[in-house]
Order: structure tokens, then sequence, then C-alpha cells
């Protein structure tokens, strides 16, 4: 158990029964009163952010968060199958799960996974990925008063805006935690 003052941005908690991440976080001391902490919780299941003031002293129950390095190897219908790089077992995570983050996976691609109480909390991908470009209209030259671009189909199925000179085939580098094209690669 933590108290309310020992919550730290990434710190998973369980309050009333539910698994929160925290995003955010504030010590308030007040001119008059007593002090709060104010912060802001991302529900581990449904991804809904809440906010919440708790008192300091308030107890809460920490959750051991256990990192695994796995590898990508396939994806089958609506569920993604992995790779354990320790014991070789395979893990299949449910697209739900993923949200957008499946658009940025490609085959032989390390992740991890972070899991709290035997449950799969969440995936960090690696910060760079590199996709080709399978859907692209031609880049129109005209109004180019800003950095003309144009938006273009990735072989996952994502859409991004990338400059004109990209044309289909080419290889784009992309940002997975902002989602924008970095460069080509």
């Amino acid at each position: 158990m933590i108290t309310a003052n020992d919550l730290r941005v990434g710190t998973t908690v369980e309050i009333k029964g539910v698994m929160y991440i925290v995003e955010e976080f504030q010590h308030v001391k007040r001119g008059r009163g007593g002090a709060f902490v104010r912060c802001r919780l991302k529900n581990v299941e449904t991804l809904e952010n809440i906010r919440k003031v708790l008192q300091p002293e308030e107890r809460i129950k920490n959750i051991f968060v256990e990192e695994k390095k796995v590898q990508f190897l396939y994806r089958e219908r609506n569920n993604f199958h992995f790779m354990d790089l320790e014991n070789f077992e395979e893990k299949v995570i449910p697209k739900e799960l993923l949200k957008d983050k499946s658009y940025f996976l490609k085959e032989n691609t390390e992740v991890i996974i972070r899991f709290g109480e035997g449950k799969i909390i969440g995936i960090d991908l690696p910060a760079f990925v590199e996709l080709e470009v399978k859907k692209s209209s031609p880049g129109v030259r005209g109004d180019t008063v800003g950095s003309a671009t144009k938006i273009v189909t990735l072989e996952s199925g994502y859409d991004i805006k990338v400059p004109l000179f990209i044309k289909e085939g080419d290889m784009v580098r992309i940002d997975t935690r902002s989602r924008e094209y970095i460069s080509k690669a």
C-alpha cells in the first residue's frame, strides 16, 4: 500500500477494484485548509481517463508491473501472436487491447508487454518503425505556401501525411509516439 503522496506518473494502482495508470498528478497546498493530490488516471481495461482528488494520507493499493520483451510473429484475424523471447511461449493479444498500436506492428518487431496481476495492461512499441507505402495518390503541386503534404496508406492500413515526393513502394520511418512521418527510409 502507498499513500496519495507517493503517486508518480506511470505508477499502476488499484482503486475500488479497478486498475489505473497515473498519467498526471499535482500536489496542491491551499492557503487555508489541508493539502490534497489532484490526479488524472487512465483505466487499464477501458482506456477511459478520469480525474480524482485524493487526500495525501489516503492509502492506495500499488500494483507490481512486470515487463516482458516479446517479438511480434503474425496476425490472425483480430488476434496478434507474440513470442516471449526468454522462454519462447506464445502469447495471443486481441486487437481490442492493442487499439491503434496494431497499425505499427510488423513481423519480427520486438515490443515490451506490461503485466499487472497476471493481466496484460499495456504494450510499448519501439520509438520508430519503418513501413511500406501501399497506396499513394500522385503529388499535386499548387498551393505550397506551407509544407506540401499528401495522405498515403501504409502496409498496415494506417493513413498518414507525408511530403509530396513519397510514392507507392517507398519505405517511410514513422514515430510511433506522435504517429507522424519522420523520414524516408
